[in-house]
């Protein structure tokens, strides 16, 4: 039996601020009620989208429309590549109500892909005022575990994205990017525990170099009244650090004289930051001192020293940056507070100042319809499981993994996330989960998510280049080098030999051709974000696929069933690579990467 979780702290909710009270309120009776709000919110779905062609073309049509058992036993459990030819159709303008009975008002734009591009998920405007309570609920829990929030500012780094739109002429970009420009988020009211150092004009700055410039000045130059820190991915978090570490000269100049450096051209950024940066020659030798230190081992408590914890989340392809932020935090907690995506925003950790390896969600039963696939059930990816193994709610066991399946007040109606989450206790009815992993991804740096399929492609384009030599790929594994800032893809190949000695140059074209056949995602990220860095291939010495068996065999693997690993973590298998290593190449420039709807519509089959 799995251990039961440890008793949560209790909520001081009777001496908690009015506003706070409501909240933490509404969490216990939505946890409590847990079934019956999700009876409900099906129910709503059901009605709002009665219009829907989707229903009515799998027979949930008439008087069956909101019968939650006709809509378990109609409908089927998909994925995206099911939904694609409706995301199409709406794409290119058609309006009549395919998915949802109201107008799909944008499309958000998935951290995952489809063939290679991001996955569009169609949201309508409602999706705004679901996504605001939900943040709404973060700070009146995380206040019943530090006190004290609404006595200083948080030192948050947000970033917008690129943004395109479709033949049909709706926007289609990142669901934090579809935040910051709502007036949810612009014209959110006065609110003590949430006051933040960066102005919206430095957030909404397309420009990155300026929006991380500006952000972190008026983060130093508000230093004393930081009391928490941090960004939505740990990645983000830390490239503001690497940013820091090169450009504190120049942030130093500015707050000893008062004056914004001329490379912020951004006229509404410099605005915002003259707003708020005097001359304060003291504080910029402060912050010299510090950063002019050999070690920056707890630089973050060491410049803002008020800071209480970091707000990033660390779960899932982040932990491999938990070591990291453990050196520039200098023992500052890391609270990991939310869980969402593009689909829908899902849960919230009631225990934020938990250890990263014990963080775990408690899914919100308003946010949408949830439903759950038992692992088990699941073989690779194929369908060989009945719609009737699906498990509601508040029917999954202690222990137990499933893969997250949801409805959604926007259209999507039994959708697989694709996430793997183990149930880790309770809060009242509601499950708190684990998050486990993400199915079928072998890499990941920041948003990029790299399958095992794309990969083997990636790596078959890349040794095409090595058959004018008579070299051929023995055996290959990955890893996500996160030991540098940015991490990087590592492919390390073993070769056999031809006749012909292979150039670095041809290595070079290798990993750029690897490059270029990965998705949407990692070209964005690598050529537009800055947030990957060049593909890396490291030759290894002959025999080195064997050693890595043997280690494996060592370790319990049976020899009958052991395959070489694809993707390899942190640890013997990688040193046992590294220590065979006889040459390292890495892309000589950024893969090519095309923005706009038109190469998204010619790769997903449009016009």
């Amino acid at each position: 039996m799995p251990e039961a979780p440890k008793p949560m702290q209790t909520w001081a909710s009777a001496v908690a601020p009015e506003e706070h009270r409501k909240v933490l309120d509404y969490v216990e009776d939505v946890t409590v009620n847990a079934d019956e709000v999700q009876r409900r919110v099906l129910s709503e779905i059901l009605t709002q989208n009665a219009p829907a062609e989707y229903l009515h073309r799998h027979g949930l049509s008439g008087h069956a429309t909101a019968d939650p058992d006709a809509f378990k036993r109609l409908i089927p459990v998909i994925t995206y590549e099911d939904l694609q030819p409706d995301v199409l159709r709406i794409a290119h303008g058609d309006t009549s109500p395919i998915l949802s009975g109201r107008p799909i008002s944008e499309f958000l734009t998935s951290s995952g892909t489809s063939g290679g591009e991001r996955k569009l998920m169609p949201t309508i405007h409602d999706e705004l005022d679901r996504r605001s309570l939900f943040y709404s609920l973060m700070t009146p829990v995380m206040s019943q575990f530090v006190p004290g929030l609404d006595k200083g500012k948080a030192m948050y780094l947000y970033f917008v994205k690129s943004e395109s739109r479709t033949p049909g002429g709706l926007v289609a970009r990142p669901v934090l990017t579809s935040y910051y420009k709502s007036r949810h988020f612009l014209e959110r009211p006065f609110d003590p525990y949430n006051i933040l150092t960066s102005p919206n004009e430095a957030i909404l700055c397309p420009d990155s170099y300026q929006s991380m410039y500006a952000q972190l000045l008026c983060g130093l130059v508000q230093r004393a009244d930081v009391v928490r820190v941090g960004a939505v991915f740990a990645s983000g978090f830390l490239r503001a650090i690497k940013f820091l570490e090169k450009h504190w000269p120049r942030l130093c100049c500015d707050i000893r004289t008062g004056m914004l450096d001329t490379e912020i051209t951004d006229r509404a950024v410099r605005e915002a930051v003259e707003r708020v940066l005097r001359p304060d020659p003291g504080l910029a030798g402060e912050i010299e001192t510090e950063c002019s230190k050999a070690s920056w081992q707890g630089i973050i408590r060491r410049i803002w020293p008020n800071t209480k914890y970091i707000d990033i989340i660390v779960t899932g392809a982040m932990a491999q940056y938990i070591p990291t932020l453990e050196f520039y935090g200098g023992g500052l907690p890391l609270a990991c507070t939310m869980y969402g995506s593009s689909e829908c925003y899902f849960g919230i950790n009631l225990n934020p100042m938990c250890k990263p390896s014990e963080v775990a969600y408690t899914l919100i039963p308003t946010m949408a319809y949830f439903e759950f696939l038992p692992v088990h059930h699941i073989n690779h990816g194929a369908k060989d499981y009945d719609q009737r193994d699906l498990v509601d709610l508040v029917d999954v066991k202690l222990g137990q993994e499933y893969e997250l399946v949801v409805t959604t007040y926007s259209g999507l109606y039994r959708y697989r996330v694709g996430d793997v989450l183990r149930v880790a206790g309770f809060k009242d009815k509601a499950p708190q989960f684990n998050f486990v992993r993400r199915k079928n991804v072998a890499l990941s740096i920041d948003s990029d998510k790299t399958d095992e399929v794309e990969l083997h492609a990636a790596v078959r384009n890349a040794v095409n280049h090595l058959e004018p030599f008579g070299a051929s790929l023995v055996e290959y594994t990955s890893y996500a080098d996160t030991s540098s800032i940015p991490g990087h893809y590592v492919l390390f190949w073993e070769l056999k030999a031809g006749g012909t000695a292979v150039p670095p140059s041809v290595f070079e074209d290798c990993c750029l051709a690897a490059e270029e056949s990965l998705n949407s995602v990692y070209r964005q990220g690598r050529a537009c974000d800055k947030s990957i860095g060049p593909l890396e291939i490291r030759v290894v010495e002959e025999g080195t696929f064997d050693k890595l068996m043997d280690y494996a065999l060592s370790q319990g693997a049976s020899i009958n069933q052991y395959k070489a690993p694809r993707c390899v973590r942190s640890g013997p298998a990688v040193e046992l690579l590294d220590g065979r290593v006889q040459s390292r190449f890495f892309s000589p420039k950024c893969p090519k990467w095309v923005a706009g709807h038109k190469q998204w519509i010619i790769d997903n089959g449009g016009v």
